[in-house]
């Protein structure tokens, strides 16, 4: 169990990022058909998906039990994945940029609007990082 626990919180880690630091696309379209873009994006450049996390779903779950007031999202989820390749590549620059592993895009709808997005990477060998994050968030969301 503390196994697990462990490994859900090493995924969780790299998710924690402002609102104001998040690259955002719109998606015109519903939740579903942005989450599959997204998917299928990420499965088209032969990437595997580690870990679907439904950030929406656990929000709404623990509103109450937190005293939260809102609903902050109709759906929410986080891709998270790695390349094999690129991470060694960015490790072996700095083996300190395992902090930003796994990779992370998210589709959320809010008040309406469904956007697709990743955390920007620091600068340096992260950057390439980036371009793949954009390059699938873009494609995703039809751009």
């Amino acid at each position: 169990m503390k196994r697990i626990a462990g490994t859900l919180l090493a995924l969780a880690l790299p998710l924690a990022a402002s609102a104001e630091g998040a690259k955002t696309y719109p998606f015109d379209g519903s939740f579903e058909d942005a989450a599959f873009a997204v998917e299928s994006a990420i499965v088209g450049r032969g990437l595997v998906i580690d870990y679907v996390s439904h950030v929406g779903e656990m929000l709404e779950r623990t509103k109450a039990d937190v005293g939260g007031a809102e609903t902050l999202f109709a759906e929410a989820d986080v891709f998270l994945f790695c390349s094999a390749v690129l991470s060694r590549k960015v490790m072996e620059a700095d083996p300190m940029n395992i902090a930003h592993c796994p990779y992370g895009i998210f589709v959320a709808e809010r008040e309406g609007a469904v956007m697709i997005g990743y955390r920007p990477m620091p600068e340096g060998a992260m950057k390439e990082v980036e371009a793949l994050l954009d390059e699938i968030a873009q494609e995703a969301a039809g751009g």
